[in-house]
């Protein structure tokens, strides 16, 4: 019995079993693996504008403390639930694991429509939301992330009403603050531009020509917008993009640049081109080298899967592939090389942990410095991936699942259980 559920937890618990059962995990260990330390739901209760009181539920799951402090975004979306922070929050879990990082995995939001609310409500819901985690949070304990319907704005937010209430600025409290506020530089494109090195990465070992190649990213916000920019500089032909306002096609390839300078000043890519417009339902299984899911969990089916053109999956949002479609993926590993979200979109969560560091130690590095960093631990873990597929014959995502897997269990293992 549980008091998480939904699709998405469940999806989260299925993939875990997945893994599991191909590490031999005994039963009576499991659970200590996989359900969450600490679930925590609030009430956000905000002044409208109109003088009248809205209740917004907030939540925060927090995974695991063995490693280190939790580490996660906080979302606010109208499709927030306890279930699908704590799936998120696994995963998160796994992914820091796998690229080494000393976390713990941790998640959050408000179940808020965004479009419903203006910007002195969001800030006021913002600030509310973080002063019910104050007894919760903290640079060792838990440190917040934005994530779909955040940004470093809200992050300012978080880290001022965290800071007034210490009596100190408390600038580790948060990542992807605003450089001028404690935020490092590159964390903004951290999460695209690893997704797009990645993407790169692959290309070399399947000897394409990225001069002749082409990709597709569903979804245009933080992630899939500068995934598209990295492919566009690699040389790559981005044939079509879409968001939560419709989608785009041009075979001859889209103006990124020109796009993302749209999208930043009018907030989607609507509006962009009317003659380009293309149906949002087909983009995914669109002819292409590179296709980048970037927006939302379980876009891609079992007969979205048995359809896909690609060459190179490169999951930019958390989830995107559902179990079922993970089987026909299996099936199809020789035509679709699969990068499984936990690791290609672990760049943000790698410079996040560059963010948390330099606030701590209150020393700064350069952009290049941070790239240069974040492309190495990458590399590694590919490498980590990469291996263990081959050696034991399993998919990349079990592979990289194992791995993260293995890492938490094993330092639970070590501590031992208290008291």
């Amino acid at each position: 019995m549980t008091v998480y559920s939904g699709p998405v937890f469940d999806m989260a618990v299925n993939q875990f079993g997945v893994i599991a059962n191909y590490l031999e995990i005994p039963m009576d260990e499991r659970d200590r693996l996989l359900l969450p330390k600490r679930a925590i739901t609030v009430s956000c209760p905000i002044h409208r504008d109109d003088g009248s009181v809205a209740v917004f539920e907030g939540y925060r799951v927090q995974h695991h403390l063995t490693l280190g402090p939790t580490k996660g975004g906080t979302r606010f979306s109208p499709s927030v639930d306890i279930g699908e922070v704590a799936a998120l929050a696994i995963w998160m879990s796994w992914k820091c694991a796998l690229v080494g990082l000393p976390y713990g995995g941790a998640k959050g939001g408000v179940n808020v429509d965004l479009s419903t609310i203006s910007k002195r409500e969001l800030e006021a819901l913002s600030r509310r939301y973080m002063q019910e985690m104050i007894p919760f949070v903290g640079p060792h304990t838990d440190v917040m992330a934005p994530d779909m319907g955040t940004n470093e704005q809200v992050m300012a937010w978080f880290m001022d009403t965290y800071s007034m209430y210490q009596g100190q600025t408390v600038t580790e409290i948060v990542t992807g603050k605003p450089v001028a506020s404690g935020g490092t530089l590159g964390r903004r494109e951290a999460t695209g531009r690893g997704v797009a090195y990645l993407a790169g990465r692959v290309m070399r070992e399947l000897s394409i020509d990225t001069n002749n190649a082409t990709a597709v990213v569903q979804g245009f916000g933080n992630v899939g917008s500068y995934a598209a920019f990295g492919l566009h500089q690699f040389g790559l032909k981005v044939i079509a993009v879409s968001d939560h306002t419709g989608a785009l096609h041009d075979s001859a390839g889209l103006d990124i640049p020109a796009l993302m300078r749209h999208a930043t000043t009018h907030g989607s890519i609507a509006g962009f081109s009317s003659q380009l417009q293309f149906d949002p339902a087909q983009i995914l299984t669109l002819p292409c080298d590179v296709l980048v899911p970037a927006a939302m969990e379980r876009v891609i089916d079992a007969r979205v899967a048995e359809n896909l053109k690609c060459r190179i999956l490169a999951e930019g949002a958390n989830g995107p592939t559902t179990p079922d479609a993970d089987l026909v993926l299996d099936k199809r590993r020789d035509e679709v090389f699969l990068i499984p979200d936990i690791l290609c979109n672990s760049g943000g969560v790698v410079v996040s942990y560059f963010e948390w560091v330099q606030d701590l130690q209150q020393l700064f590095w350069e952009e290049e410095e941070v790239t240069r960093r974040e492309y190495h631990i990458l590399d590694r873990a590919f490498e980590l991936m990469l291996t263990r597929a081959r050696t034991d014959g399993v998919s990349h995502r079990t592979a990289a699942m194992a791995i993260g897997v293995e890492k938490v269990r094993a330092a639970k293992n070590t501590r031992g259980l208290f008291p």
